[in-house]
Parts: C-alpha cells; sequence; structure tokens
C-alpha cells in the first residue's frame, strides 16, 4: 500500500470502512460499537482487555498525563496509575468469569520511560505491577531498551508472564537470548489463539537496542508467522503491535489470515464516546476481504481498552463490540498495589517535591500538538536551551516534539513536573551544521507528521513556513528564517550556523542521521535537559508561555 493508498483508506469514514470490509456497524448511545458481517460464527466468544504506552504511570495521573497533585486528589480529579488499573482489569475479569466469558489481557508494549520510577528503578517497578494485575502476554515497545540490552533483560527476566515479538532477531548467547518469544499459544475453552507481536524497526534510531538486536520487516515477518499458525491448525491469530496504529492499517491491509490487532506506539486516542477521537474499532478489509478490528487504548494508564471478539470457521472475526474505559476516580484503586507503591515512592517522593518554579499560565505540551505544530512547551525548551548556551555563538535550537512528554499546569512547579516533561535524561548537545543540512532536517522532521512522529521540530531562533499540503520529501518546508544580529535574515544554504540540540537527535536519533553525519565540532555538555529547563522557569518565573509564529501553517 502506498503512501498516497493509505491517505485515502485512512480518510474513509468507519461506514467506509466497514461496507469495504462487507461489515454492518452500530454504536450505541453509550458508545459501544457493534460489527457483524455476514460469514457465519463458530459461537467461540473472546474478550480482550488491553493497555498500551503506560510510560511508568505507576501512580495516578493529572490530566496533563504528569503527576496528580494531591488536591486533584482530593477532588477526585485524577486518573489511571497501576492500582486504579487493576481494579478496572479484575473487576472486568471477575464479571467475565461469572459470565463464563473467555477472555485475555494484553499489554502492547511501552511500559518503560516516563516517570521516575523508570528513571530509579530501570522498569523493574513497572513489571513487578503486571506480575500483581497478571497479563497473558506484553510486546515490547521502543521504550522498553532505552537502557540498553543488558537493563533490559534485568527487567523482562523478573517477568512472570510472556513477552512476543517475533520480529526481533536477538544474537545467540546475549543478555536478551531466550526472553522474547517468537509467537505464543494461549488456550479458552478448548480453542487455540495465536498470539504474534511486532516492535517497531524504528528502534534501532528511536532507542538503544544495541548492536546485537535487530528487527525484521514488520509485515515480511507476518506474512510468514501467519502462515507457519495456520499449517499448525491455529486459525485465531491476534497480533500485538508496537507499531503505531499507521502501520497497524497498512498490516492490517497486507496481510492475510489477522483475526485482529491490539496495538500501540502511536498514542491513539480510539473511543465512541469522545469528540475528536479516533472511532474504536478502526476497521480494514484483508487481502482476502476480512474485516480486521484494530484496537488502541491511548496512553499513560488513561484508558483500557476492551473488545469482545466473535470468530468464523475460519478465524475471521465475524462479530465485534467495545470500546475503551476511562479510568477516573469510580475505578477505586487496589489496596494490595498501593502497597506494593508505597515503599518505592520514598526515595522518589523526596525528590519530586522541590520547587522549581511558578508558572502564570499552563504549558501545552500535549503530543497531539508537538507532533503537529508549533506548541508552547516545544517553545519553552527550545528558549531554555538557547539561553543555556546565550554565551556561545549559537542562534538555533532544535528540539524533537517526541521528547517532550507532558504538559503543565498553573502554579508551582516542581523537579518532577520537570522530569515527567523532559524524562528521557538527554543532554545538551552543541554542533555547527550548514544552512543545507538544517533545511534537510527541518524537511525530515515535517515528513511524519501524518503518523504522529516524534521527530516533529520544535525550534527557537529559527522561523519557517510548514505546508502540509505538499508530498513529504518535496518541500513542505519554505520560508525559511534565521534570528541575527539585526532581525531576521533568510536561511543561507551555503553558511555555517551554531546549533543546540540534545544527544539523542545529535546522534541520529529519530532519523536526524544528516545532524549526526554532517555536523562538525559536536560537543556534548552532559548537562540534563530537564535541569536546563528547570533553570530557565526558574529565571523567568512567574513564567508565561507564548506562541510566536515560529512555524507557520
Amino acid at each position: 500500500m502506498t503512501k498516497r493508498d493509505l491517505h485515502k483508506t485512512t480518510a474513509l469514514s468507519r461506514r467506509g470502512f466497514l461496507t469495504l470490509a462487507g461489515a454492518t456497524l452500530a454504536v450505541t448511545g453509550a458508545g459501544k460499537f457493534t460489527m457483524t458481517t455476514a460469514q457465519a460464527g463458530t459461537g467461540f466468544k473472546l474478550t480482550v482487555l488491553h493497555i498500551n504506552d503506560m510510560h511508568s504511570r505507576v501512580d495516578e495521573i493529572s490530566r496533563f498525563n504528569s503527576n496528580c497533585s494531591p488536591s486533584d486528589a482530593e477532588e477526585g480529579n485524577c486518573y489511571g496509575g497501576a492500582a486504579r488499573l487493576a481494579t478496572a482489569i479484575r473487576s472486568r475479569r471477575e464479571a467475565l468469569d461469572g459470565a463464563d466469558m473467555p477472555h485475555i489481557t494484553l499489554d502492547a508494549g511501552d511500559q518503560s520511560q516516563g516517570t521516575l520510577y523508570y528513571t530509579t528503578y530501570g522498569g523493574q517497578a513497572e513489571v513487578q505491577m503486571m506480575n500483581a494485575i497478571g497479563f497473558d502476554a506484553m510486546t515490547l515497545g521502543n521504550h522498553e531498551f532505552n537502557r540498553g540490552p543488558d537493563s533490559l533483560a534485568e527487567m523482562l527476566a523478573l517477568a512472570e508472564f510472556p513477552i512476543v515479538s517475533g520480529n526481533i532477531q536477538v544474537a545467540e548467547g546475549t543478555p536478551l537470548d531466550g526472553l522474547i518469544g517468537d509467537h505464543l499459544i494461549i488456550e479458552r475453552d478448548g480453542e487455540q489463539i495465536g498470539v504474534l507481536g511486532v516492535t517497531t524497526p524504528d528502534t534501532v534510531f528511536l532507542s538503544s537496542p544495541g548492536d546485537d538486536v535487530s528487527f525484521q520487516d514488520e509485515i515480511e515477518h507476518l506474512q510468514e508467522a501467519v502462515a507457519r499458525l495456520k499449517a499448525e491448525g491455529v486459525d485465531k491469530i491476534l497480533v500485538l503491535s508496537h507499531v503505531g496504529y499507521v502501520r497497524d492499517q497498512q498490516i492490517a491491509a497486507e496481510v492475510d489470515g489477522i483475526s485482529a490487532i491490539i496495538g500501540g506506539h502511536s498514542h491513539t486516542l480510539m473511543s465512541n464516546s469522545i469528540d475528536d477521537a479516533t472511532a474504536y474499532a478502526g476497521l480494514v478489509e484483508s487481502p482476502s476481504g476480512r474485516a480486521v478490528p484494530i484496537m488502541q487504548a491511548f496512553a499513560f494508564s488513561r484508558f483500557m481498552g476492551e473488545v469482545e471478539l466473535e470468530f468464523g470457521e475460519d478465524g475471521a472475526v465475524v462479530a465485534a463490540s467495545g470500546d475503551t474505559i476511562l479510568l477516573d476516580a469510580s475505578f477505586e484503586p487496589a489496596e494490595d498495589i498501593e502497597a506494593l507503591i508505597e515503599p518505592l515512592r520514598g526515595p522518589i517522593e523526596e525528590m519530586t517535591r522541590q520547587p522549581v518554579a511558578e508558572l502564570a499560565a499552563g504549558i501545552d505540551g500535549s503530543r497531539e500538538t508537538c507532533r503537529a505544530q508549533e506548541c508552547e512547551m516545544g517553545n519553552t525548551v527550545a528558549d531554555a536551551m538557547l539561553a543555556e548556551v546565550a554565551e556561545q555563538d549559537i542562534r538555533i535550537a532544535l528540539a524533537n516534539g517526541g521528547g517532550l512528554r507532558a504538559s503543565m499546569g498553573e502554579g508551582t512547579v516542581t523537579l518532577g513536573d520537570v522530569l515527567t516533561v523532559l524524562p528521557f535524561q538527554n543532554t545538551l548537545y552543541t554542533l555547527e551544521v550548514s544552512g543545507a543540512t538544517l533545511l534537510a532536517a527541518l524537511e525530515h522532521g515535517v515528513n511524519g507528521v501524518e503518523e504522529g512522529a516524534g521527530r516533529f521540530p520544535q525550534v527557537g531562533g529559527i522561523r519557517f513556513r510548514l505546508d502540509l499540503s505538499v508530498d513529504p520529501d518535496a518541500g513542505r518546508v519554505s520560508e525559511v528564517e534565521v534570528m541575527g544580529a539585526d532581525g531576521w535574515e533568510t536561511l543561507d544554504m551555503g553558511a555555517t550556523y551554531g546549533l543546540v540540540t540534545n544527544d539523542f537527535m545529535a546522534g541520529g536519533g529519530d532519523g536526524y542521521a544528516m545532524l549526526r553525519d554532517e555536523g562538525t565540532n559536536g560537543y556534548d555538555t552532559a548537562i540534563d535537559l530537564a535541569e536546563v529547563l528547570a533553570r530557565h522557569l526558574s529565571a523567568n518565573e512567574p513564567f508565561a508561555p507564548e506562541i510566536d509564529g515560529r512555524i507557520l501553517q
């Protein structure tokens, strides 16, 4: 499927998808969808409870997906967290057991990275929570590799549930060898359900998998793996995917024999009761004309997905119903999980309570804005980076929108809030680049907007026009200007500019290979970006963000 074909597919209405796949759709007043096809069912139904992209939200979160304040907690304005998730999953499993309904519980990856729990415990706290809640399988997200394969091996060695990601190849005898499964067979009511997992090959540059880990193309792997399972008599096949919703649609359209896809990575908000959300579920027509449902449950433990699937004789889903469930204050946190978390909080809470600055207004750092347009947090972080190197001949700051992980509310900002926004421990990095390299970096950065890619450029000391009606790599970026001594100047392709970014991007992360390969005089300051941001907010309090036209659309 080409990008143009994919655009046509994703532009279709839900009913358009379903008509293509020979299915009918109804959505109830409560938002729950139901889908049926003309194909006869076997009567076997399976409920799938699923989460994705928890991102170390062991504690409950605020409406900004960051730490929930005591006042918000008292007012019942907190969401998610491991203890509340436990209550939601356990209550649904109990109800399903009472109705003799088979069920499985799946995690589509990225438990890791996002709060001080991961910074402090390297993913082991998150696995401890999953063990206590009980999961049937997890696939790996790209962030699972953030601390390298050795640390990930220590994390996975504690897991009391199987890890499945068949497109990952691990060198024999290395720490991860034997810890990641190719596939999984789960039996319910005498029926075999195959689970295949895939992790985005972009992990190579999004994270730190090391030289002994490689990633096969997801579609190539799944075509082979689905055929292999079917040859063994397993035709009910779920794909547990950490590749993003756009890629999931390509997989469903190109790999025959998949029953349903449980996804993650793109943090897609799927709901039938929330305005502007992507409909739950997305349905795509397979090569043989099957309706393939695709489900995802946003991120940060705010939602849990629940879908009931009925299978036909050939393993196709012939009926489905479900929606995402908001994990709000109506779910009382489970006491046993809270007891597990409590001893982990001590060292973290002492650190996070330190006040940093006062905000005169909140700072929007949401994924939806920072990966698609100029955003307040992007401007704030870029300006903080420039302020840190103000005495050097550096005029331009470049940050990746995917490195900004939360918003901040008005009032007192703590160190914990800053670390939640910038959790990756990236360091400030300076280098020199030509105008042509800088333009190439900007063009690369805006070419993944449709997929919500994290490489979207947030900038300081530079401004440009972005035209998304232009195809990728065809000149979406124009009118690039750099702030000079006497005001804005047109970017000179042959000139050399001082640039401040982070060590991740400077090393080619998020696909910015041009910075790695063409940048010169690179220097890693070893200063944590979170420290840079905290210093900038403190120096300018009461701080108020602004949008000033750096990216014109």
